[in-house]
């Protein structure tokens, strides 16, 4: 098939890539940008290879043939506009009708609808992002079932022979109607939360009771009726398109007359969590923080991006620098994001090295669980840090061992 991609979403490149990988002819239209990089070296070699080999073109809207098979828009929470335009240029492009349109933005509810009501005539069909960073390519192909939305047999159909080579037995499609895969794509970003939040509160209670979280976590996840997945308590969770989705759903649900104190709740305690290692601090230090110089490992969201939509570095640099103190911060791929936020201040020091941040520093505080922060030189830490105290945000270091390598030592939900 001839393949169309709107979009530079993590969703867009791993489908423009894979799509190619299989043999289709793909036109990922970038519009200005001529190349596109991501953090996942993995997706990037998959487009480089496919460009290569001539299965993958990377072009301008203008310079795009609109006679295509498929047309995937994969664009960004803020980005309908930008559809919506697309759209609009193909409805006036004079070629036969029907063709496959897939909606894989995350516009939330009825955004499939707004661009078919100007490609009416076509197939639609709704395909969820469930890409994962850190984690792109495996996060789609290895679904046990792909949601998807359609309205028409012949939809399905396509659909089904679209992605034949990554789901080839039919039990691994759940063909739903549009609105109800839109829903089921909230709702599963609201599960994952409520988890994770869940978790969060336990937390407060295991440290007031003396009791270990991890224990608890891992009591939680040898129930097979609960699992192991999003069960990690910590300094609150992120992200563009995971926070929009609470939010569209929270929303949602109150638009209906409905009021929802579960979702509040959910997202009231990920908002306090946001500032738990600074209550940490707080407390430690008997409120005066004026002066001090606190270290902070990992700025992005989540590990293996750069990304810092909604993550929790920034209430922490707001409480911390509320109160006089400098922030030392070091980050594998996130710091020029930061830069680019927050620009140059005196109050923020951004290091290429790790231990350079904990320089003079009178606590670490560890944000991000990236995989170089799980085994820290100790030795090290000790001789650069003006006070030894780790505030461990992702409970990744067993107390008990950075203890008795004469630190002090504060996770979530541990004593």
């Amino acid at each position: 098939m001839k393949i169309s991609v709107f979009g530079t979403t993590l969703q867009a490149g791993v489908l423009a890539g894979l799509m190619a990988e299989f043999g289709h002819q793909v036109s990922w239209c970038l519009n200005s940008q001529k190349t596109l990089n991501y953090q996942d070296e993995q997706v990037n070699q998959l487009i480089e290879r496919q460009a290569q080999l001539g299965f993958l073109n990377i072009v301008d809207l203008d310079q795009l043939n609109l006679d295509q098979d498929v047309y995937l828009f994969s664009l960004g929470v803020t980005e309908l506009h930008i559809a919506i335009e697309i759209a609009q240029k193909i409805s006036l492009s004079p070629f036969i009708h029907p063709k496959l349109m897939i909606n894989g933005s995350t516009f939330g509810l009825q955004g499939t609808e707004k661009l078919k009501s100007i490609l009416s005539q076509d197939y639609w069909a709704y395909l969820p992002d469930v890409i994962q960073e850190g984690n792109a390519i495996q996060s789609f192909t290895q679904l046990k079932q792909v949601i998807v939305g359609v309205e028409q047999e012949e939809t399905q159909n396509l659909m089904s022979e679209l992605l034949r080579p990554i789901f080839q037995l039919q039990h691994q499609f759940l063909f739903m109607p549009i609105l109800d895969a839109e829903f089921t794509k909230l709702s599963i970003s609201g599960m994952l939360a409520t988890r994770i939040s869940y978790m969060n509160d336990l937390a407060v209670v295991s440290e007031k009771l003396g009791i270990d979280i991890s224990n608890v976590r891992q009591g939680l996840a040898a129930d097979t009726r609960i699992g192991a997945t999003y069960l990690s308590p910590g300094a609150g969770f992120g992200g563009e398109n995971f926070s929009h989705d609470i939010l569209t759903l929270s929303n949602t649900v109150a638009d209906m007359g409905v009021h929802s104190h579960l979702l509040e709740q959910v997202w009231a305690i990920n908002e306090q969590q946001k500032e738990v290692l600074f209550r940490k601090l707080w407390n430690y230090y008997h409120s005066h923080l004026k002066g001090k110089t606190v270290a902070i490992w990992g700025a992005s969201f989540k590990e293996n991006t750069s990304s810092i939509q909604n993550a929790p570095i920034h209430a922490m640099l707001q409480a911390l620098w509320a109160q006089g103190v400098i922030v030392k911060l070091h980050d594998p791929q996130a710091l020029k994001e930061i830069e680019n936020m927050y620009g140059t201040r005196a109050d923020l020091i951004l290091c290429e090295d790790q231990y350079q941040a904990v320089e003079h520093a009178d606590a670490l505080c560890l944000m991000t669980a990236w995989a170089q922060y799980w085994s820290p030189d100790y030795l090290q830490l000790k001789q650069k840090m003006q006070h030894p105290l780790i505030l461990d945000g992702r409970n990744i270091y067993d107390p008990a061992y950075v203890k008795s390598q004469g630190f002090a030592y504060q996770g979530v939900g541990r004593s």
